[in-house]
């Protein structure tokens, strides 16, 4: 039974079987392209036109590294980051990150949640606060009481939605002579305009919620197929450690092409005709309507509800992971809600956290400002501290970081560091 399962992993995989193999690294890199970044790639694309298309190429290889890490964690040791966390290092670390991470959470729910209402406002017409507030107890109700299977099929399938944005770029006038200069040539101005953008992008792609997020769903993945965590029997890691290679260069790949694609759509459109300052992704929405036609406008808008849909469960899941590990509550979609009662809890109460949030008079985009300073401070240490778990062979066992993973890991800690310096100093 294990011969073939390797085997079958050593082979070429064939489409059907490729599909099967994506799970956790496509839904999280899917995540990662919630309304809040569809925001951030517009402003980009809108204010530098195609020049800094070549960021998403670059961020790639940090923000693969980055998650194969933490989902390695989750695989090998069999709990998530927190949970680590909680049985290796001091408590003031462990509940230090996971506050932040709270803090973080609550305010990207807030204005992914906002973003959905505002697009299907735009779409509709109506009243945008009861759109939000409709979105966030579907996303509670889906996640609590639809079974882990269907639940992850679902989120699976999702990400199929982020098309949208390559159909928009297509339906764009594009300059693909310059669109393809941009990607594939990188263009360094050193001035705070080009400095925060590019700070911006990396918090964007390298976000601390889904290090938990990818990390807990490996564990699911383990329940769920009844296996061990590799540290018990390392000689299932190879196919193990490829599929999740697989899934994760996958994942983030996608998540990287959907960046681009916003980009070069608003780039082509929004800059094009002089829009030069988007700061939410419904005024991105918004601002193609005249430019790019209703067509362009409508599936815009679309995506930014249907990313929610995937990205507002990753959110609210990955704190409840974190908390659940923290203080040892059964957590996991796999378990029913009688049996991880506080797990389900967190989920609800972070997201209606988020839906009140929109009633407060919080500006949403000074809320995105602190969200990403919150992540910015969080996301380096937090990473240093995966290198540090992932090297520790009394945790890992025998299946530490191989070498390319350990320099590619330390690099991206480091470049993410440089970027939260400059985010405070520009």
């Amino acid at each position: 039974m294990k011969r073939r399962s390797a085997q079958s992993v050593s082979a070429p995989l064939q489409p059907v079987g490729l599909l099967k193999s994506l799970g956790p690294g496509l839904v999280t890199g899917a995540a990662d392209d919630d309304p809040s970044g569809i925001g951030t790639y517009s402003q980009v694309g809108a204010q530098f036109g195609y020049g800094l298309a070549w960021t998403m190429l670059f961020s790639f290889p940090l923000m693969a590294v980055t998650q194969a890490i933490s989902a390695r964690i989750g695989c090998v040791t069999g709990s998530g980051i927190a949970a680590n966390l909680r049985r290796h290092y001091p408590p003031w670390l462990l509940y230090g990150v996971v506050l932040l991470l709270l803090f973080a959470n609550a305010i990207n729910l807030g204005a992914d949640l906002g973003a959905m209402g505002a697009a299907l406002g735009l779409l509709l017409g109506g009243p945008q606060h009861l759109y939000t507030v409709l979105f966030g107890l579907l996303c509670v109700l889906l996640e609590v009481f639809v079974s882990y299977a269907r639940y992850a099929a679902a989120l699976k399938w999702t990400t199929l939605s982020l098309f949208t944005y390559v159909v928009v770029v297509f339906a764009a006038d594009v300059s693909w002579g310059s669109a393809l200069h941009g990607i594939l040539v990188p263009s360094l101005v050193f001035d705070a305009p080009h400095a925060m953008a590019m700070v911006a992008i990396l918090g964007t792609t390298i976000s601390p919620y889904l290090f938990f997020w990818q990390a807990g769903q490996e564990v699911e993945e383990q329940r769920r197929r009844h296996v061990k965590a590799l540290c018990v029997t390392p000689r299932d890691a190879g196919p193990e450690l490829a599929r999740i290679r697989t899934d994760t260069i996958v994942g983030m790949g996608f998540s990287n092409l959907i960046g681009v694609c916003i980009i070069i759509a608003t780039a082509a459109t929004l800059n094009a005709s002089g829009v030069t300052d988007i700061q939410t992704s419904a005024q991105a929405a918004e601002a193609l309507r005249p430019v790019a036609g209703e067509f362009t406008f409508a599936l815009f808008a679309a995506g930014i509800i249907a990313t929610g849909m995937l990205a507002v469960p990753v959110l609210a899941g990955s704190a409840a992971y974190a908390l659940s590990e923290v203080f040892g509550w059964n957590e996991g979609l796999d378990r029913r809600p009688q049996e991880a009662k506080p797990f389900y809890l967190t989920i609800t109460i972070g997201t209606l956290v988020g839906i009140l949030l929109n009633f407060t008079g919080l500006d949403p985009i000074k809320a995105l400002y602190w969200s990403a300073v919150v992540n910015g401070v969080l996301a380096a240490p937090l990473m240093a501290v995966m290198m540090v778990i992932a090297t520790n062979s009394r945790i890992m066992g025998s299946l530490t970081l191989p070498r390319t993973m350990l320099v590619g890991g330390w690099l991206a800690t480091l470049l993410m560091a440089l970027a939260t310096i400059a985010f405070f100093t520009i």
